[in-house]
């Protein structure tokens, strides 16, 4: 999943031995941690590739209904034929800020929730009643995920010129809360980083900066807009304390 194939799979190069083995294809969009949303041309690929080595598609769609300005989510049980080689799964955290409460659904083809929910019933016993009222509860005013989304918007705006200001190469995700950007190479002091820990150890060290690295294909790292922050004046005020931070450290992007 690098950027030069827009972090996606490339389904392609996966070696014929272990498509014989496979049994399921686990994928993420909207993706964490590079903010990449699918496309129905992706999805129908998938499809495609999973009926022809019949695998399964799970679908991790936990950001899904974070969608920004007048974009839509797109479903992958919304292509033809989906329904019949996959499932997708859907969570209460993102969409209703019930992180850490683990309440989901899943839906899409029959004999797999059959199957996984044989695995269920012997793994756990359901989750606590009072949070399973407070899902419903959520799920009945879908306008909490309308003022979510609202407020990251107006957070990314902020997020995403203080970057750039700095020096970063960042843009506005397409639905999720994390914005994905290609790190420094190091400091006008002479100091280099090898890969993306390096440069978190660094911010947290130097700057009392957290962001989380990524190393897996190229160095970058994941800024978040979820921080604590009561009124709009204040996410300005991190913001910018953030962006005077990062100066500070004088970085170095090529």
């Amino acid at each position: 999943m690098s950027e030069e194939n827009s972090f996606y799979p490339d389904l392609d190069i996966i070696p014929s031995d272990i498509l014989k083995w496979a049994k399921l294809l686990y994928i993420n969009y909207p993706n964490n941690p590079t903010g990449q949303t699918a496309t129905k041309e992706f999805y129908t690929k998938v499809m495609d590739f999973a009926r022809k080595n019949r695998i399964i598609v799970v679908s991790d769609a936990a950001y899904a209904a974070l969608s920004y300005e007048d974009a839509k989510p797109l479903s992958f049980l919304s292509v033809e034929g989906a329904m019949e080689v996959g499932v997708e799964i859907h969570s209460l955290s993102k969409a209703f800020n019930m992180t850490g409460w683990r309440m989901a659904f899943i839906a899409g083809d029959s004999k797999i929730i059959e199957a996984y929910g044989a695995i269920k019933d012997n793994t756990d016993s359901g989750q606590f009643r009072a949070i399973q009222k407070a899902g419903i509860y959520a799920m009945n005013h879908p306008e909490i995920t309308k003022g979510i989304c609202e407020k990251y918007l107006r957070r990314f705006d902020l997020l995403i010129c203080a970057l750039n200001e700095v020096g970063f190469k960042a843009s506005k995700p397409g639905d999720i809360f994390y914005c994905y950007v290609k790190c420094p190479k190091g400091t006008e002091d002479g100091i280099q980083f090898k890969n993306a820990e390096e440069v978190a150890k660094y911010f947290i060290e130097e700057g009392l900066i957290s962001v989380v690295p990524w190393d897996d294909t190229g160095a970058y790292l994941r800024f978040s807009v979820t921080f604590e922050a009561k009124t709009e004046q204040d996410e300005e005020n991190i913001i910018n304390e953030m962006k005077m931070r990062l100066k500070n450290l004088k970085l170095v992007f090529c």
